[in-house]
């Protein structure tokens, strides 16, 4: 994929799971190198932690039905 090329992004126009994706890079000190690099200049564990992070984020914020 050599040929590929990038778009640029843009921060203000993201659906709601790529904003919390980039909100997460922030908060580890990694957006910078994401928005110079792309997602690929991330390592796997770098690239996991923020999907664990997405993943507790997610469940802590879902919506629990009420027992009647």
């Amino acid at each position: 994929m050599a040929g590929k090329k990038q778009k640029p992004i843009d921060l203000k126009n993201l659906e709601p799971e790529d904003k919390l994706k980039y909100e997460i890079a922030e908060e580890l000190g990694l957006l910078d190198r994401v928005l110079a690099d792309g997602w690929r200049s991330l390592s796997s564990k770098e690239t996991g932690r923020i999907g664990g992070m997405m993943a507790r984020r997610k469940k802590a914020h879902a919506v629990v039905p009420d027992k009647d």
